[in-house]
């Protein structure tokens, strides 16, 4: 039985509403993947942080693919859920780029990923500082703007 009553006085839950709710669920859950790999929360068996930034991002450009593919067709409390996750996850990737050339204990080599930070800014300025030419050309890949 698919009905979800929070009370005995309330309806069923219309397929429209469990599909919000379902949609919430699923930016809630990639939210929180990117910031356990930002270091912001730690992981849920070890409960150490984790930083490395490729996976980070990975999770991050599935919201802004999610994004762009429901253009338009989200309610106005998902398009703000979304946007609100993303803009605070934009945020934390700079701050993890820029601190990721400081020693901390679980962090990746400096030089590990110059195309894991975001173009521009502080955070270009910290991974192209500790990287060589040769091995930032061997690792070539696209670059993603937040």
């Amino acid at each position: 039985m698919n009905e979800i009553k929070s009370s005995p006085d309330q309806s069923p839950a219309s397929p429209e509403e469990m599909n919000s709710a379902l949609f919430a669920n699923m930016v809630v859950q990639q939210t929180n993947m990117a910031l356990m790999f930002l270091g912001q929360v730690p992981h849920p068996e070890s409960g150490e942080r984790v930083l490395d930034l490729e996976a980070a991002k990975m999770f991050i450009d599935t919201l802004e693919m999610l994004e762009a593919k429901t253009k338009g067709n989200l309610d106005k409390r998902e398009e703000t859920l979304l946007k609100r996750n993303l803009t605070a996850l934009r945020m934390a990737f700079v701050e993890a780029s820029s601190q990721k050339g400081q020693p901390a204990a679980k962090q990746e080599p400096a030089s590990s990923s110059p195309s894991a930070a975001p173009a521009g800014g502080a955070a270009e300025e910290g991974v192209a500082s500790g990287s060589s030419v040769p091995d930032a050309e061997s690792r070539k890949k696209f670059s993603k703007k937040y």
